[in-house]
């Protein structure tokens, strides 16, 4: 972290419960102001019975108690939607009333919602060789969704967007450029539209690499809306210096991996040579704001 000028780490991978307290101790408190750790929602105990809304009630009470254990946020992965059922058997979408008075309560608590909803574009498309992430998908067969019985990648952003605009009180980071990174325009629309949303870089490196001049004109209207983040696990040099080179330098033509097939399309990125400020905010200064920093 020091090699590479990162003073706090987000850890997202926190869960619930004793595990939450474990992971607190091990890195939040044994390094202090250096790591701070998100917790989870039990998602699937919406498969239980609910008697009288016990278990939302039940998933309401957890958060508080994750947040007494020290969680700084929650994260929201995408098995939310594509892979969550409830107790008739029916996949749980983002914008469900339970998932709405869940997330509600993290805004109650002073809890921002990382979330991770559908992503990439290509996972939904055809698995042909039109596909341009087809390298990724073959290795990785089990992230293909365009299986019959799966909601879209469209009907999910939409339940997506219904679910940040039904929490007006929780502040929501979109992982990956707001689980759009393909298309900007589209993300921009739904900053416009909720103030309470906001977007991270996470892992999407060779997607608005290829769009440098799109993305410095993203950036330039949301100044204090987008996020760093890397997305790296385990953390290395390499993903950080690669991001810096995009976002502060002009270089034409570079490679977004070291990999000698890049996994997330055969193509090579281009510097968005940010400026001072917007840098500043980027790095640091807006995740300092949602997370409560000095």
């Amino acid at each position: 972290m020091d090699s590479v000028d990162v003073a706090t780490m987000v850890n997202l991978d926190g869960r619930w419960g004793t595990e939450l307290t474990e992971n607190v101790a091990r890195y939040d408190a044994a390094h202090p102001g250096r790591f701070l750790t998100f917790c989870h929602v039990d998602w699937d105990r919406l498969a239980d019975r609910d008697m009288r809304g016990s278990v939302v009630s039940g998933l309401q009470t957890e958060l508080a108690e994750s947040a007494a254990r020290g969680a700084r946020g929650v994260k929201v992965w995408k098995d939310l939607g594509l892979t969550v059922r409830d107790s008739a058997g029916a996949l749980v979408q983002p914008d469900d009333p339970r998932v709405v008075s869940v997330l509600r309560t993290a805004g109650d608590l002073g809890l921002p919602v990382l979330i991770h909803t559908a992503d990439p574009v290509a996972f939904f498309d055809p698995l042909d060789e039109s596909n341009e992430r087809l390298d990724e998908l073959s290795a990785q067969p089990e992230w293909w969704f365009g299986r019959e019985g799966l909601p879209s990648f469209a009907e999910l952003i939409t339940s997506l967007d219904r679910l940040v605009g039904a929490c007006p009180g929780t502040t929501f980071i979109g992982a990956h450029v707001g689980c759009w990174a393909e298309n900007l325009d589209q993300v921009g629309r739904m900053l416009a539209r909720h103030p309470n949303w906001h977007v991270d870089l996470a892992g999407r490196l060779g997607e608005i690499g290829r769009q440098p001049r799109t993305f410095r004109r993203f950036v330039e209207r949301f100044p204090d809306r987008v996020l760093f983040g890397s997305d790296a696990f385990p953390p290395s040099e390499d993903p950080y210096r690669r991001y810096y080179r995009f976002l502060e330098t002009a270089d034409d033509h570079f490679p977004y991996t070291d990999d000698v097939i890049p996994p997330q399309g055969r193509w090579s990125i281009y510097g968005c040579a940010l400026g001072p400020g917007l840098l500043k905010a980027l790095y640091s200064g807006n995740s300092r704001r949602l997370l409560g920093l000095p």
